[in-house]
């Protein structure tokens, strides 16, 4: 099933992601795609993560489509003008792409080419609006095209937050999202859960799937980076304290995530597991969960 049968079914979606590597060589990306064959309704591919030069999302999302995964294309306004950004959506419709996927993306100075210049020519609400509007078969100039895009729009979305102004400020944007075009959400990593049940509760008033976004922890060490370090993310003691005491930290990390899965699945439509060197172990974090 692709995510958009799973998203349109109202059955529970599960989505992961993969980084392309720095070079030519996608034996890794074959490999992880072989493995997750069946496993799960969508494939994010990453667009120069972090702002590190990488093999491109839209040449990755086209070698899964070949293995018979359904891919989401991840596209940042960062890198590309208008015309660079519509072209690249052409070409992604052309060769199967079903659903993308808009983030503003790092700055170059986060990244491995600090001199880079950034583009920004669009930012993510005027891209999901292009995009509609290519799926209406026009481009952002109001030229008719020569066969439109049928492309799945996701954004995403920061559902925990320091302040109450940040908090408000993120529903605003899922809003304005949806309003030029944005079908479903897949957030930013949660690890707090009474957090995230206070933002669903808000956010179901706009009737979209929203997809918990979950990353495995490997380490108490990186809980500990993540509470200093990414705004939004709180991973609670409690959690950490699991992870600190553990003898195998890889099995301990496996099943505290797949607790957490199983305490977000009740409160949204779906989750995105981004495993971050552990895409081999989605399927067995699944089966942990009973999501397999």
């Amino acid at each position: 099933m692709s995510l958009r049968e799973a998203l349109d079914s109202g059955r529970f979606a599960i989505t992961t992601e993969v980084g392309p590597l720095k070079g030519t060589d996608t034996s890794e990306i074959l490999e992880v795609a072989e493995i997750l064959s069946g496993k799960v309704d969508g494939v994010n591919v990453t667009d120069q993560q972090s702002a590190v030069m990488r093999l491109g999302s839209l040449a990755t999302c086209a070698i899964l489509v070949e293995k018979g995964l359904d891919p989401v294309f991840q596209i940042t306004c960062r890198d590309r003008n208008r015309i660079a950004l519509q072209s690249d959506l052409l070409s992604a419709s052309v060769l199967g792409i079903k659903s993308v996927l808009v983030i503003s993306g790092d700055f170059p100075t986060l990244g491995d080419h600090i001199d880079a210049k950034d583009v920004y020519d669009l930012d993510s609400e005027q891209l999901i609006w292009t995009i509609n509007r290519m799926n209406e078969g026009y481009d952002l100039a109001g030229n008719e095209l020569q066969g439109k895009t049928d492309l799945l729009i996701g954004a995403v979305v920061k559902p925990v937050s320091d302040t109450e102004e940040s908090f408000e400020l993120q529903l605003a944007m899922m809003e304005k999202k949806i309003s030029v075009g944005a079908r479903f959400f897949q957030t930013q990593a949660v690890y707090d859960v009474d957090a995230f049940e206070q933002f669903m509760r808000r956010a179901e008033q706009f009737r979209v799937p929203v997809l918990a976004g979950v990353i495995p922890l490997k380490s108490a060490g990186m809980a500990r980076y993540m509470n200093k370090n990414v705004s939004g993310v709180f991973v609670p003691e409690s959690m950490i304290a699991d992870m600190a005491k553990a003898k195998d930290k890889t099995a301990k990390g496996l099943q505290v995530t797949a607790r957490l899965i199983n305490d977000l699945k009740d409160l949204c439509r779906g989750i995105h597991m981004m495993a971050i060197g552990w895409e081999k172990k989605v399927p067995e974090i699944l089966e942990l969960a009973n999501l397999a």
